[in-house]
């Protein structure tokens, strides 16, 4: 599921607070590094309850475009996303971090294609097929032979230091320090609702004229 509101650039001779992660250039374009943009909006994004995956800087026509993937246990919101997207252009806008050329701001949840590196992704991923390359020695059984590459099954349980997969049958423990980036498995008929849909608001494309993503007399 998808939605789109609009936003738009910073506003032009706005006083800008502290903290911003870079000052612009000539022509309104700082260097900008997606490490120092993390750093800024991660409060943000914690503040509303989630989880700041990462950001990412690219281009959208004309606009420079900055992706900031957000989640959550049980998956973020419509709600989630559309007040991450507002707050976090607040952010931008107070601190001038993306500087007076125009932007695009597109906040959107993980998609299905999501790598599962950290032990909150794969907590996420209860109950979801997933397959991972593993890694390091292994004793003999099934885990021997499911080490010669990777394994694929669904994650019955994942906590603090590893997960349990169900595969053709058997229960595999496996710690963290054993497994590659995990990757959920596509399966047809899986109910779209479920945890690995995507949900994205994205600023400054679509509407009409917005600046530092806020609506003139906020």
């Amino acid at each position: 599921m998808r939605a789109e509101s609009g936003y738009g650039s910073s506003r032009p001779g706005r006083a800008r607070g502290a903290g911003a992660p870079a000052a612009p250039h000539a022509g309104g374009r700082p260097d900008l590094d997606p490490a120092k943009l993390e750093a800024l909006l991660e409060p943000v994004v914690r503040a509303a309850g989630l989880d700041l995956e990462s950001v990412k800087i690219g281009s959208a026509g004309r606009r420079r475009l900055l992706r900031v993937i957000v989640d959550a246990d049980g998956g973020a919101s419509l709600d989630d996303i559309a007040l991450v997207s507002r707050e976090v252009s607040i952010r931008l806008d107070d601190t001038g971090a993306m500087g007076e050329a125009p932007y695009t701001l597109e906040v959107s949840s993980p998609g299905v294609d999501r790598p599962l590196t950290q032990p909150r992704h794969w907590r996420r991923a209860v109950g979801r097929l997933v397959r991972v390359p593993l890694a390091g020695p292994a004793g003999p059984g099934p885990r021997a032979e499911a080490q010669a590459a990777a394994v694929e099954g669904r994650v019955i349980a994942a906590g603090d230091n590893g997960i349990i997969l169900e595969a053709d049958g058997e229960h595999l423990e496996f710690g963290y320090d054993e497994l590659g980036p995990g990757r959920v498995q596509v399966e047809f008929g899986r109910p779209a609702a479920e945890p690995g849909g995507q949900e994205t608001a994205r600023a400054g494309a679509a509407a009409g004229p917005r600046t530092g993503g806020r609506t003139d007399g906020h």
